[in-house]
């Protein structure tokens, strides 16, 4: 039976090594890309004291999620030294299905705002962002990133299997490197923020208004 790696070619085409290079610095500019966009959000969130509102943490988590879809294709190129017809469509795909839901969860609190009736409301009093609401942001970049995923897998079948020369000392494999504990030190404060706003607690209300992990242990009694 045949299987996904035997449907590449044995001979690399023209151009396969510079288009898996192409799609390396892609990942770790999808994946910096999105922990930077949830960057924005925390420092919004701890300088400006806005707190996230639970569908707003949902986007977070989806655009995290989608990162390290990326992340798992920069991982296995510098691990293994190529990445595989699976290896992409492992990591794409989880980038797809994050992107896809984020953009629901974005839907979701838009129709939340505009709807009568639409149920929990988010947004947190959150400010605009040049004229935007945040979530209508997410939705766009969320959509972007499914045009921009469906374009990688596209030219997949012509890089996998191909060399990414991610040597060290060199340039591809630090960016790589640094785009994964970029991604992973954004992953670590992300989880810390959020557990402080909802404490111990099961749900985080609609509007949060405080970080209750500091009720919960009297710290600001």
């Amino acid at each position: 039976m045949a299987t996904i790696d035997s449907l590449v070619e044995d001979a690399p085409p023209e151009g396969a090594v510079l288009l898996g290079k192409v799609q390396y610095w892609f990942a770790c500019l999808f994946a910096a890309g999105w922990a930077a966009v949830v960057c924005a959000g925390l420092y919004r969130q701890l300088a400006d004291w806005e707190h996230p509102c639970p569908l707003c943490l949902v986007q977070r988590m989806c655009m995290l999620l989608a990162a390290l879809g990326a992340a798992y294709v920069i991982r296995t190129a510098l691990w293994n030294g190529t990445v595989s017809g699976r290896d992409y469509m492992t990591g794409w795909g989880l980038s797809l299905v994050a992107a896809t839901a984020g953009t629901f969860a974005a839907w979701r609190e838009g129709a939340g705002q505009v709807l009568p009736g639409a149920g929990v409301k988010g947004g947190g009093g959150a400010g605009e962002v040049f004229g935007l609401q945040p979530y209508l942001w997410a939705g766009i970049l969320f959509q972007l990133s499914v045009l921009a995923v469906g374009v990688a897998l596209a030219f997949a079948y012509g890089t996998a299997d191909r060399s990414v020369p991610a040597d060290w000392p060199g340039p591809l494999r630090a960016v790589g490197v640094g785009a994964l504990w970029f991604l992973g030190l954004v992953i670590a404060v992300s989880l810390v923020a959020a557990f402080l706003e909802e404490g111990f607690h099961w749900f985080l209300p609609d509007a949060p208004a405080r970080y209750r992990f500091f009720d919960d242990v009297g710290a600001l009694n």
